[in-house]
């Protein structure tokens, strides 16, 4: 059995209990109604390869990260391990980067964004708004400027909650649209189909080995990208 996929650039850490890989833009974490190839398609592939397993292989998912967004996914290989992260997450036990490219410059260099957020199913969006509503969930990121870029603004941000499409809504709300994102305002899209939001860093400690995990993944690689590493 040949494998499908180059795991030396997605797999960046595994063990018996979890696989955290650099998932590239555009590809769905889990199937869609597109029907393309998702990325547990792709990583069963992989650990079916590597272990030369027959039959189904399990691969369970605590999170997610949209579509058009490249990054780290977190997948667990135990129900053990699935069911300890999952409780992670909903507990904001594990700590999230992510860098972003956008269109225009927020008014501080650093701080806060608090808003409510409530998903549109149909739409798959979420809409923003400033005050507390009914039906709407709270939704808080840290944001941090990094580098100025040619026409774009690169900043860092750190999840503090985990809603639909948070960092896109809430950028877009306050004028400052993702590169590529036209979904939520932004003036074009990109060639390669998907934004320019990338999951960079996780740190948590790990479910059942309970030593520290801090891993960044790479950029995609892509001049923009480049510029910001440089």
């Amino acid at each position: 059995m040949k494998s499908t996929i180059n795991y030396k650039n997605w797999v960046i850490y595994e063990d018996n209990h979890l696989i955290i890989v650099n998932k590239p833009g555009n590809i769905p974490v889990q199937s869609d109604i597109s029907r393309d190839k998702s990325l547990i398609d792709y990583i069963k592939d992989y650990i079916k390869f590597k272990y030369n397993k027959p039959g189904n292989v399990f691969l369970g998912l605590p999170h997610r990260i949209d579509r058009p967004v490249s990054g780290i996914v977190i997948l667990c290989k135990t129900s053990k391990s699935l069911s300890r992260v999952t409780k992670m997450f909903r507990e904001n036990k594990i700590k999230k980067i992510y860098w972003a490219i956008v269109e225009n410059k927020l008014n501080k260099s650093s701080g806060t964004l608090i808003n409510y957020l409530k998903k549109n199913k149909r739409k798959n969006k979420s809409h923003c708004i400033k005050q507390e509503k009914k039906d709407y969930k709270r939704a808080e990121l840290n944001f941090l400027f990094k580098k100025e870029l040619e026409n774009y603004f690169h900043y860092e941000i750190e999840l503090i909650t985990g809603r639909h499409h948070q960092i896109r809504s809430q950028l877009s709300y306050i004028g400052s649209c993702i590169k590529g994102d036209i979904k939520y305002g932004a003036k074009r899209t990109n060639k390669t189909g998907g934004i320019n939001l990338h999951s960079r860093e996780v740190e948590f400690i790990h479910p059942i080995k309970k030593k520290l995990i801090k891993l960044v993944a790479d950029t995609p690689n892509e001049i923009i990208w480049r510029t910001c590493t440089n």
